[in-house]
């Protein structure tokens, strides 16, 4: 039995071509809707247009003269008991802050880094047997006056100190010393890519992208040992040298070539 609501298209050549054409163009805009996704797909995260570049490396150095010392000054005590321990290494660690701040040094300046307690113990035909307790504390003391140095590590031993260690040189605010010698490295790494440019035959254009890296070496005194810590009278004010310091920038530059 014939369908009479719908034609045949066995019978009907207009209506075979018409549904060849729509799905002709249904088959072009589903490639179309693909090869767009595809492109969006490959080219997302990534640049419409590749830049050629420069890369270049630039130093800045400023030389300075510091500013400030930092030095570790600690007492260690043993005694039978702790708190016997505990008193004396206490009366000796005020009795030397005392004599610190009384050369000029802040309270704001010392701090304690350290305090400890720990048991001793001897070990007679290999057994264990307890001898007395040791209590240390350090402070780490931040000097501003530098001439006054010497007198404070001399000051250091006459107050009991019996360890003395880490005297390192710094500058307090360095960061306007920082801006100088990126600004050097800057102007550096910029000749350095004129020139480059220059011989490559190409014009410099503008800066694309930079990175930095900073180095600041410090001078250090290791250890005080000569000023006989520990040992009987007082011992002469020691001469120390601050020196110099440099402050490093080192920077990469990309810049576009025209």
């Amino acid at each position: 039995m014939e369908n009479c609501c719908w034609p045949s298209w066995k019978n009907n050549k207009l209506f075979t071509i018409l549904i060849v054409l729509v799905m002709i163009g249904l088959f072009g805009l589903l490639a179309t809707i693909v090869t767009n996704n595809l492109k969006s797909y490959r080219y997302i995260g990534k640049p419409t247009a590749e830049r050629d570049t420069i890369a270049i490396s630039g130093e800045g150095k400023v030389t300075a003269i510091p500013d400030i010392a930092t030095i570790d000054v600690g007492l260690m005590t043993e005694k039978s008991d702790v708190k016997s321990a505990q008193l004396e290494n206490t009366t000796k660690m005020n009795r030397l802050i005392a004599n610190l701040k009384n050369l000029g040094v802040e309270s704001k300046d010392i701090q304690t880094s350290y305090y400890n307690i720990y048991p001793q113990y001897d070990w007679p035909n290999g057994k264990q047997v307890l001898r007395g307790y040791q209590v240390s504390q350090g402070v780490t003391v931040k000097i501003r006056n530098l001439d006054k140095i010497g007198d404070i590590l001399a000051a250091a031993g006459e107050g009991g100190a019996n360890q003395v260690s880490g005297l390192s040189f710094n500058i307090d605010d360095p960061e306007a010393l920082r801006q100088e010698a990126r600004v050097k490295a800057l102007e550096n790494a910029k000749t350095k890519a004129e020139a480059l440019a220059k011989v490559a035959g190409v014009g410099l254009g503008k800066i694309v992208s930079f990175s930095e890296y900073a180095s600041t070496p410090y001078s250090a005194y290791k250890s005080m040992e000569a000023l006989g810590l520990g040992g009987g009278g007082a011992a002469p004010s020691p001469t120390v040298e601050a020196g110099s310091m440099d402050i490093v920038i080192d920077v990469t530059v990309s810049y576009e070539i025209k």
